[in-house]
């Protein structure tokens, strides 16, 4: 299963007001820069901890249905399936209706079940889309303050150290202060 992003979040989770005053920066001259900080941030921590912080859509792409017609969703937190749609021969949408299956909405570990397996896709490669959106809500006060946090002290770190890095420095790695604020929701895989 191949997940695509089709809706990015509208807003990050931090406003640059509050950054700015996190940074002690009172002029407007490193505007730009603190807001691409804050997106990287923002991704950084999502990829870190396998949890996406602010509202967004995705979309699954499956070849075929599972034997099993058990579908677990990769992505989290959870928060509502939008869509299904299976490709016919003729390469034509078919809109499957989201009721069809039973959801499991654990915002951890989300899991789509059919009954019976729905209509077989017309192609063999990317025949069905699922439509689903991921993420603690539409705005920062969903998303949990150590993440928060998080995102603060890591703009803060790649404010004041900026330029080349040794590449065996540990530039790659996340603060260790920043590491420790995410640990707890660090999102496990075993498969």
């Amino acid at each position: 299963m191949t997940p695509v992003l089709i809706s990015p979040p509208t807003v990050e989770p931090v406003a640059l007001v509050d950054v700015k005053n996190w940074l002690k920066v009172d002029v407007t001259d490193d505007d730009g820069l603190i807001t691409g900080l804050i997106t990287s941030a923002r991704m950084m921590i999502e990829q870190a901890t396998r949890r996406r912080l602010i509202t967004q859509g995705w979309r699954l792409i499956r070849d075929a249905w599972p034997e099993s017609n058990l579908i677990a969703v990769p992505l989290a937190p959870f928060a509502a399936l939008t869509a299904i749609t299976v490709f016919d021969v003729n390469n034509n949408p078919q809109s499957l209706g989201i009721n069809l299956p039973f959801i499991d909405t654990t915002p951890d570990a989300a899991r789509l079940l059919f009954a019976t397996a729905p209509l077989a896709p017309g192609r063999a490669i990317a025949g069905i889309n699922l439509d689903v959106t991921i993420g603690y809500g539409a705005t920062g006060s969903s998303v949990p303050q150590p993440l928060l946090q998080a995102i603060y002290m890591l703009v803060a770190h790649w404010y004041e150290n900026r330029g080349d890095v040794l590449a065996d420095s540990g530039a790659v790695r996340l603060p260790a202060s920043v590491a420790a604020l995410i640990a707890p929701f660090r999102a496990v895989r075993l498969t």
